[in-house]
């Protein structure tokens, strides 16, 4: 248990949502209830004196279902259509939830592009910083409407990861419809035995995510690794749970044996800009 005992002693948490997440899978349409509870968990976080930044997934999910698309978005042109106009109304229910509970959302949409410059990069985390100093929690999203192949970071686990390290956050939070890492695929294995914690990501570790975890928005459990291999080296913690219910939040920040734990594994010589040039 001592590995996990520091958890609720961490003072800058990202969270990071995946479509599934905040969605109805009968419809594609929002889930209230859901995303209620969501914005309750990161609003008491931040009333613990936590520095709170949500990576949240559903553009295009959200879009889509007010265009009325009964298909997924094909070309670039459809999605960054559904994109667009799903972010607006995604924020406009994120500024809302806050508000009733006390707090101000920010909007951060970032391409691949504001991270390889170092200008963009730089104002980027000035950004961040003068908003967590305002007190506002900062709502990020990849700007789907402008990215194109070459300058994604395709998918949010990794987004999420590289904001843990530009930041400087000491915990990053991942929440899919996954519940941690499992020797093997649980749906196909009945032998896939569940890893509790992780001290150290080796390339067999790193093999076990290509063969399991979900194929629901971007993000199966390879990148889920591939994260935490990012986030742990910059030094922030990190935990891959269900976020089946939102509730989960206080649960892992208190410490609870919840999901799969990534030990932070510091390096000396780290630097951000080489993750984002090898296109990890």
């Amino acid at each position: 248990m001592g590995s996990r005992e520091g958890l609720k002693d961490k003072k800058r948490i990202i969270v990071k949502i995946g479509s599934s997440c905040i969605t109805h899978s009968e419809t594609g349409a929002l889930n209230l209830t859901k995303l209620e509870i969501l914005v309750r968990e990161l609003c008491d976080l931040k009333n613990m004196g936590k520095d709170v930044i949500l990576v949240s997934s559903g553009a295009i999910a959200v879009g889509r279902q007010t265009i009325g698309f009964h298909h997924r978005p094909k070309n670039v042109a459809e999605k960054q259509a559904c994109a667009a106009i799903g972010q607006a109304q995604l924020m406009m229910i994120y500024q809302k939830l806050f508000s009733e509970y006390g707090h101000q959302a920010a909007q951060v949409l970032m391409t691949k592009n504001t991270m390889v410059d170092n200008l963009s990069r730089k104002n980027a985390s000035n950004t961040f910083e003068e908003l967590l100093l305002l007190g506002a929690i900062p709502v990020v999203n990849e700007n789907d409407t402008v990215a194109t192949y070459e300058i994604q970071f395709g998918d949010n686990d990794m987004l999420s990861a590289i904001v843990t390290a530009l930041v400087d956050a000491d915990m990053l939070i991942l929440l899919s419809d996954i519940e941690g890492l499992y020797t093997d695929d649980p749906r196909e294995n009945p032998d896939a035995r569940f890893i509790d914690t992780v001290a150290q990501l080796d390339d067999e570790l790193m093999r076990m995510g290509k063969g399991s975890g979900s194929d629901v928005g971007t993000g199966g459990m390879a990148t889920k690794l591939s994260a935490a291999k990012v986030a742990t080296a910059a030094g922030a913690d990190m935990v891959i749970a269900s976020g089946e219910d939102f509730h989960v939040l206080h649960r892992i920040v208190r410490g609870d044996k919840v999901g799969t734990l990534f030990q932070a594994q510091p390096q000396e010589e780290f630097h951000l800009i080489d993750i984002l040039e090898d296109g990890d």
